[in-house]
């Protein structure tokens, strides 16, 4: 069966990625990541190529990529809303933003808005446990979340 023209574009670009960078010490983390940038997630039909490429198994490949909560196996929303969940976000009301933002993007963690607009993650530390809870929108921290922020953030994100 061949492939088709999005899958062969993908392998293609693929090989490029890997070729580049396996020159590197420790070079699947740098590849996946290019990849992501490259197309928004790790392509499945980009295993094998990466798999062939540093002389892997495919399921070793499959195991990093599953492994790290950061690779994605479909494009993200235009946005990229992570709220913390680690316990010092926890005893600063974390779980209470996370269902209050679930609420009024109508979607759960892992999940992306039917119109595409934002993605909803969890993450397990940001860094800002003095100003918890926090979020991290499109790469740019948020600390001290409550009502106001959050629905300034979910006007942000729908906007």
């Amino acid at each position: 069966m061949p492939m088709q023209p999005a899958s062969t574009e993908i392998a293609s670009r693929t090989a490029a990625i890997v070729n580049e960078l396996k020159g590197l010490e420790g070079p699947l983390l740098p590849i996946l990541h290019e990849l992501q940038e490259e197309f928004g997630h790790v392509p499945q039909a980009a295993l094998p190529v990466i798999a062939d490429g540093l002389n892997l198994s495919r399921a070793e490949v499959h195991g990093v990529v599953s492994f790290y909560h950061d690779f994605r196996a479909q494009p993200a929303g235009r946005h990229v809303l992570k709220l913390c969940q680690a316990e010092a976000c926890q005893s600063m009301g974390s779980e209470a933003v996370a269902a209050r933002v679930k609420q009024l993007l109508g979607i759960d963690f892992h999940e992306t808005a039917r119109d595409g607009s934002v993605t909803l993650e969890p993450v397990y530390c940001l860094g800002l446990c003095a100003c918890s809870p926090s979020a991290m929108l499109d790469g740019e921290v948020i600390g001290r979340l409550d009502d106001e922020k959050i629905e300034e953030i979910v006007a942000e994100v729908r906007s």
